[in-house]
C-alpha cells in the first residue's frame, strides 16, 4: 500500500493526541509531514510533541499544507470561519478531510460532502459527535439498513458532569466552576450549557440517522442553568433524574428536534449516564433501540475517532449513501411537563395554577411538597399530563405573571417511560 501524506491542522488537547495514537500505534501507510498551528515553537515544547517525527514540518502558513502533496488533511481547529475555506482549497485540490468539527458540519456539511464526491476525494466527521464513542461510523455502516424513526441521548460532556454532580447534591455554580477548573467548560460555557453545541451535533446525527437535513437555527434549545438541586430532589421522588437531552424524531414529513434539560425515567439507559460519558439511543423500524455509550469527552479517546477515520480514508473504505431531504423543524413534543414554582405562600395558589393550566387546555397530573422549606420562599412542583411544549410555554408566561411568584417557573419536558 503506497503511503499516504497527512497534514494536522491544529495541535491542541486533540491534534497532538492524535499525533500520539500515530506513533504508538505505527500504523502503516501513513505519514504525518505537516502541522499547522499558531505559535508552533511554543507547541513544539508541549508534551507530545515528542511524537512528532523529526521530519514533519511545522508552520504557522497554511497555504504551506494546502499547495502541498500531502494526501489527507486532518482538522482540528474548530469554528467555521475561515476553516470551510481551507478545506473547500483542500478539496478542490484533490486532499480528503478529516474532521472532528461539529458546528462546520452541522451548518456547512452538506455542501462540503457535495464538493467531496464531485472531486472523488473523502470528508469523514466521525469524531464530530460523541467523541470516542463510534456512533456515527456505527449509524452509516451498521444501521444503515434500518429505517430510524427517533434518535436521543446525551451528546455534551460538559452539561452530563455538571449535572450528575448536582444529582449527588452541589449547586449548579459550584460544579460549573469545578468544570471550568478542569478544562470541561470554557470560560464563556454558554455553547454547553445553553446547548448550541449538543444542537449542532444533534443535526449531524439527524442528518445521518434519519435522512433529514435540518437548519440548526430552528431547532429550540433550553439552557441547563436553571435547574437547582431542588430539582434533582423532586426528580428523584419521581423516580426520574436531570439530563441534558437531545431528541429528534421523524413524524411524516416534520421532524420534532429539541436540546432541553428533561427529566429522565431511571428505568432508562440516559439515566445511567454519569461524568462526561455520551450516551445515544438510535430507534429503527426494524432493529429496535441500539445504545452506543462511553468517552465523549478528552483528548485520547476523540483521538482515536479522529484516526479510525483517518485508517477508514487510507484503506479506500467508503461509506453508505442514502438520499437525504431537508425538512422542517418543530420543538413540539407531546409529553408531560415537570414545572417547579418558588411562591410566596398564601392560599389559593394551586388553585390559580390549575386555572391557567386549564386555560391552555392542560391538566394536573400530580402534586408534590417537600417539608421544611420557608413559606415566604417555598419551591413546590406540579407535573402535567401529556400536552405540546407550545402549550406549556403559554401556560408558563400566564404563571409567571402571578404575584405569588418569586422566581420565573422551571418547566421541563418529562421523557416517556418506556423505550419503544
Amino acid at each position: 500500500m503506497a503511503t499516504k501524506k497527512i497534514a494536522l491542522l491544529g495541535f491542541g488537547t486533540v491534534g497532538s493526541s492524535v499525533a500520539k495514537v500515530l506513533a504508538t500505534g505505527k500504523f502503516a501507510g501513513v505519514e504525518l509531514t505537516h502541522i499547522y498551528n499558531r505559535d508552533v515553537e511554543r507547541k513544539k515544547s508541549t508534551p507530545n510533541a515528542k511524537f512528532v517525527p523529526k521530519t514533519t514540518v511545522w508552520t504557522e502558513n497554511i497555504n504551506d499544507v494546502l499547495s502541498s502533496d500531502v494526501d489527507i488533511v486532518i482538522e482540528l481547529i474548530g469554528g467555521l470561519d475561515p476553516i470551510e475555506s481551507w478545506l473547500r482549497k483542500a478539496i478542490t485540490s484533490g486532499k480528503s478531510v478529516v474532521t472532528a468539527n461539529k458546528q462546520l458540519i452541522a451548518y456547512r456539511g452538506a455542501g462540503l460532502l457535495r464538493l467531496a464526491k464531485k472531486h472523488n476525494v473523502q470528508l469523514i466527521h466521525g469524531a464530530a459527535v460523541a467523541g470516542g464513542v463510534p456512533v456515527i461510523p456505527g449509524l452509516l455502516q451498521g444501521q444503515a439498513g434500518d429505517q430510524i424513526t427517533r434518535i436521543r441521548g446525551i451528546v455534551n460532556g460538559t452539561c452530563n458532569f455538571i449535572l450528575s454532580k448536582m444529582e449527588a447534591g452541589a449547586e449548579y455554580a459550584d460544579v460549573l466552576a469545578e468544570a471550568q477548573a478542569l478544562g470541561y467548560a470554557e470560560a464563556n460555557p454558554s455553547a454547553d450549557v445553553d446547548g448550541f453545541d449538543a444542537r449542532a451535533k444533534l443535526c449531524i446525527l439527524s442528518r445521518i440517522a434519519l435522512r433529514a437535513e435540518l437548519d440548526p437555527e430552528q431547532v429550540p434549545t433550553q439552557s441547563i442553568s436553571a435547574v437547582q438541586a431542588i430539582d434533582f430532589a423532586y426528580a428523584k421522588e419521581l423516580g426520574c433524574t436531570i439530563r441534558q437531552i437531545s431528541a429528534a424524531e421523524l413524524v411524516g414529513a416534520t421532524v420534532q428536534a429539541r436540546v432541553a434539560p428533561m427529566l429522565v425515567p431511571n428505568t432508562l439507559p440516559m439515566a445511567w449516564s454519569h461524568g462526561t460519558q455520551n450516551m445515544v439511543v438510535a430507534s429503527g423500524r426494524f432493529g429496535g433501540d441500539v445504545v452506543f455509550s462511553g468517552h465523549g469527552a478528552g483528548g485520547e479517546p476523540t483521538a482515536v475517532a479522529v484516526v479510525s477515520d483517518l485508517l477508514a480514508v487510507v484503506h479506500g473504505h467508503s461509506s453508505v449513501e442514502l438520499p437525504i431531504k431537508k425538512r422542517v423543524v418543530t420543538g413540539d413534543f407531546l409529553s408531560p411537563h415537570y414545572l417547579r414554582f418558588v411562591v410566596n405562600d398564601k392560599p389559593g395558589i394551586v388553585s390559580a395554577i390549575a386555572g391557567a393550566l386549564a386555560k391552555v387546555g392542560a391538566n394536573i397530573d400530580s402534586l408534590l411538597q417537600r417539608p421544611g422549606h420557608d413559606k415566604n420562599a417555598l419551591p413546590f412542583v406540579v407535573t402535567t399530563e401529556p400536552c405540546l411544549n407550545s402549550t406549556m410555554d403559554k401556560a408558563v408566561r400566564i404563571m409567571g405573571k402571578m404575584d405569588c411568584m418569586l422566581e420565573k417557573p422551571l418547566c421541563l419536558q418529562m421523557l416517556e417511560r418506556e423505550e419503544r
